[in-house]
């Protein structure tokens, strides 16, 4: 077929406008785009020290703010590039959001995926009838493979975010915040690429500059705070996070040339601190985020803001969780805000020796959530048995109620976690 249709070679370099937002928002008027909520946090506000609002973009049409952008390059296709479909790569959100979009305007759309992207993500979007393609281990060779097949197909490429009109369609959301809170004071916000941050900073700061951006990334990711620091696109060494979201190795040209134009500053946020973050929005607020979705409101948690009369907004920017993810994430959780506790405990191996220290345990109104007996491992002494306790408590001063009881009862035990 050539390359008729593909486009990612000739995309503008012409940094978006504010006008290009208005017009973004214009072409998602009539598509299933939802303009998302800006709810107000007594809890949360407490617990940074600010006067707190959450933009629940986690409940956007496919879990994302990524189908916004996703629309908008679609609408903005010749009649030429529909015709001979799109292509993109990603693992998650993008992906989602690009399938979504096409299936909507009926464009052939194919999506390059890593081998070891999770199954449930791939699940996700060959149900909205995009064809995937696994190849390669992480982004860097899908986006190879992605060319390739562009070229191949004719197809356009469709860029997660270093693209005027993917920028531009995730801007309308600093539109929105505007409207539902035009004295806003800051903006703290997930960082990957930069393309939401780049388009709600030209959002807001056009009408209001002295709005501070905030982006927010991975430690283990932190191109966007290098590159603004060094002055010039910087590659991050490969590290892991949970929030596979915004593990990019390199912002985009666009995106950096924006970021140093309008974003205030970059902090970096760790994987503890998201787990917590994730945990606290799912029992507290009943809301399910995806760890990148949560970075922007784990900073705060993590550091405190002591503005009370600064109106602050975190933006929750997805919600696409593994569940298996989630399990570990509630797990953890507990066990960061001392609810949880794994301990061992060897015990004579004698019929009513463990029915003792679990009616005591019973006592102090410990909830018991797993036992693991164990007499077969090389390291349990023969006639003993080892016992494997996962307890569920109110807080940490119920725990050392619990450590007190079994040091009085001379227990041989141990903490595992």
């Amino acid at each position: 077929m050539g390359n008729k249709g593909v486009q990612n070679s000739n995309v503008s370099s012409t940094l978006p406008t504010i006008d290009d937002i208005f017009n973004a928002r214009n072409l998602l008027e009539g598509t299933p785009i939802r303009k998302t909520p800006l709810q107000p946090s007594d809890t949360f506000s407490k617990l940074t020290g600010t006067n707190l609002f959450l933009k629940l973009e986690f409940l956007q049409r496919t879990g994302s703010f990524k189908v916004r952008g996703a629309f908008v390059k679609l609408n903005m296709l010749s009649k030429e590039q529909c015709r001979y479909g799109v292509i993109a790569a990603s693992a998650g959100n993008h992906a989602q959001g690009v399938a979504y979009a096409a299936s909507k305007k009926g464009i052939s759309c194919t999506i390059v995926m890593p081998h070891n992207a999770s199954p449930a993500k791939v699940a996700a979007t060959r149900s909205y009838d995009a064809k995937v393609v696994l190849r390669g281990s992480d982004y860097d060779e899908c986006w190879i493979a992605t060319q390739e097949l562009a070229k191949e197909e004719g197809r356009t490429i469709i860029h997660a975010f270093d693209d005027p009109q993917i920028i531009s369609g995730q801007g309308t959301l600093g539109l929105e915040l505007m409207e539902d809170l035009p004295d806003v004071d800051e903006v703290y916000l997930p960082v990957g690429g930069g393309g939401l941050a780049a388009g709600t900073a030209i959002a807001i700061k056009s009408k209001k500059p002295n709005v501070k951006i905030i982006g927010v990334e991975s430690k283990a990711f932190p191109a966007m705070k290098e590159s603004l620091e060094k002055g010039y696109l910087t590659t991050t060494n490969s590290g892991y996070t949970i929030a596979d979201g915004i593990s990019v190795k390199a912002p985009g040209k666009l995106t950096f040339e924006i970021a140093t134009k309008y974003l205030d500053d970059i902090m970096t946020v760790d994987d503890s601190s998201i787990v917590k973050t994730m945990f606290l929005l799912m029992e507290r607020a009943k809301m399910v985020v995806e760890p990148a979705g949560a970075a922007s409101l784990a900073y705060l948690l993590s550091n405190g803001h002591g503005r009370k009369d600064r109106k602050t907004v975190s933006v929750l920017t997805g919600g696409n969780i593994d569940m298996y993810l989630l399990g570990q994430v509630v797990a953890k959780g507990l066990m960061q805000m001392g609810r949880m506790l794994k301990i061992f405990i060897q015990l004579p191996d004698k019929p009513g020796a463990l029915k003792t220290v679990v009616d005591g345990i019973a006592d102090l109104s410990v909830n018991i959530v797993e036992v693991v007996h164990d007499r077969l491992s090389s390291d349990i002494a023969a006639g003993t048995a080892g016992v494997y306790l996962s307890l569920e408590m109110e807080n940490e001063k119920h725990a050392h109620l619990l450590i007190e009881f079994l040091k009085r009862k001379k227990l041989e035990f141990r903490v595992v976690n």
